[in-house]
Formats: C-alpha cells, sequence, structure tokens
C-alpha cells in the first residue's frame, strides 16, 4: 500500500519510519506546512493510496504569539491535503489533540462532544478538523494527548535532562489525561490508512489516565532516579497558553471500530528508557 506521510523528524513521524520505511516521508524540505498549496500539490504528484499527516505546528505557548502561522500550518495545510485527497477518492489520516477541549469536568471526552478550545493552539488543531470534514474526503481524525518516545521534545525526556542537576521537583498534579506512546500512535494510524471506509473521529491514549506528576514519579522510578516529586496546582506554574485540566480520552469507538486498544503506557516507557538512558 502507498501511502504518503507529511513529518519526517517529528516523534509519530519517526516512529512510522520504524514501523513502514516503504511509506513516502515528506519532511519540510520537500513540503513545508506553511505552503499549504504545495503539500496539495505534492500529494497530487505522488498519487498515494493513503494520506497521514503526522506534522503540525505543536509549540503551545509560542502559538499564544503566532497564532497566524499555526493556523497556516494546523488548520489551512491540512485543509488544502483534504482537498487534494477528496479529488483522488483517497483517505487522509490526520492527527490532532486534546487541546480542542476546554479540560472542564473529570469525564473523558467522547469523540462527538462540544470542543471548547482555551489556547491558540487548540483553536488551530480544531479549525484544521473542521476545514478537513468539510472538504469532502474520506477521513480519520485521531485525537491523542501527552505524546512521548525517545525521539524530539517531550515530557518523558525533559523529567530525565532535569534529573541530571535536580533530586527534587515540583510537577502540575491537577492536569489529568493518558500519556501516550509515539510509537502506539503510529500503528494505529497505519491501521487507519488501510482500515477506513467511512469518515470519523476517535480518540486514543494510553491507559491508565494520571497526572503530570504521577506521570514523573514513574518515569523516575523506572528509571531509578532519585528524585522527589512534589504536587503543586496548575495556577502555581503558569504558563502563556491555558492548558486543559481534564485530558482524559474515551476511546472505545477506537476499539470497538478498528479494534484498537489503549495502549499501556507504563510498559511503553519501560521500553522507550532502555532506548535512551
Amino acid at each position: 500500500m502507498s501511502v504518503l506521510v507529511f513529518g519526517k523528524t517529528g516523534q509519530v513521524a519517526q516512529e512510522l519510519q520504524r514501523l513502514a520505511p516503504q511509506f513516502q516521508f515528506l519532511g519540510r524540505d520537500r513540503a513545508d506546512l506553511s505552503n499549504p498549496a504545495a503539500c496539495a500539490a505534492a500529494i497530487e504528484a505522488a498519487r498515494p493510496a493513503a494520506v497521514i499527516n503526522a506534522a503540525a505546528y505543536t509549540a503551545v505557548d509560542r502559538a499564544e504569539e503566532e497564532e497566524a502561522l499555526a493556523h497556516t500550518i494546523n488548520a489551512d495545510a491540512p485543509a488544502a491535503m483534504a482537498r487534494a485527497c477528496a479529488r483522488l477518492g483517497i483517505p487522509l489520516i490526520h492527527i490532532s489533540t486534546d487541546y480542542v477541549f476546554d479540560g472542564s469536568g473529570t469525564e473523558p471526552w467522547k469523540p462527538g462532544d462540544m470542543p471548547g478550545p482555551v489556547s491558540a493552539y487548540g483553536r488551530t488543531k480544531l479549525a484544521g478538523e473542521e476545514a478537513i470534514r468539510a472538504s469532502g474526503a474520506r477521513h480519520a481524525i485521531l485525537r491523542t494527548s501527552w505524546v512521548f518516545s525517545a525521539h524530539g521534545k517531550n515530557f518523558v525526556k525533559a523529567m530525565l535532562r532535569l534529573s541530571e542537576s535536580r533530586d527534587a521537583l515540583s510537577i502540575v498534579a491537577d492536569q489529568i489525561g493518558g500519556p501516550t506512546p509515539a510509537s502506539g500512535i503510529a500503528e494505529a494510524c497505519i491501521t487507519l490508512a488501510r482500515d477506513v471506509k467511512t469518515s470519523g473521529t476517535y480518540h486514543y491514549s494510553g491507559n491508565p489516565d494520571v497526572s503530570w506528576a504521577d506521570f514523573a514519579r514513574e518515569i523516575f522510578a523506572q528509571s531509578g532516579r532519585q528524585v522527589i516529586v512534589s504536587d503543586i496546582s496548575t495556577q502555581e506554574y503558569p504558563t502563556p497558553a491555558k492548558r486543559p485540566r481534564n485530558s482524559r480520552l474515551d476511546c472505545s469507538t477506537l476499539l470497538s471500530d478498528f479494534g484498537i486498544e489503549r495502549p499501556d503506557w507504563k510498559a511503553a516507557l519501560k521500553s522507550i528508557l532502555k532506548e535512551v538512558t
């Protein structure tokens, strides 16, 4: 199956390269998402059987100052991709985020729940979803959360770096979500690219749901780092962009429609730590 992947150096893109090196991967040098027309042209030229968009503007805090650029990359480019896919009659698999929700409540968010982003990043990702749905392309939008891997910038690598010079850390404990291994997202994308017959929006996140503080404790426990983690509130750790407190995702439709289960993030963490430590 010929699959065109937008993204080459991101966490999910690198895992896709491990799992499916036969796919065609486009980095920024060949398809810059700040140029949506170039993305559409790349699809038209390749004429693949499916497209996976594993690229995005993900600098959540910087997006507060660069919302226009984030919108181009996260909304205009996916829209152009989707229109090209619609013209060719091929499916688009697009990775989205828990940030499309406002983070209220304690119940896991279902795919059909009303979105309400509270950050520029969330607004641009929601706009991308809406454009894809409006394009007429067959698609699967995969919302995920708290992505980690052995590659790039992520919470696991940040905690390991801090543990080199710190023996105590204060970590936010009132934001709850499912840490998600990029390898699992890549596997899900491959399944969706192969099997999606009708358009839909799905959720995929790691199990069990935890706080950032408890995620950090597990990282240090598994890596043998002697770091004391103290719980703090969101208010005690202000950031330019507002983060959702409830990032729990209901992943049941992905299981019922495709047989894809929530990944055990603790097991995935064990594997990743062997690679990076």
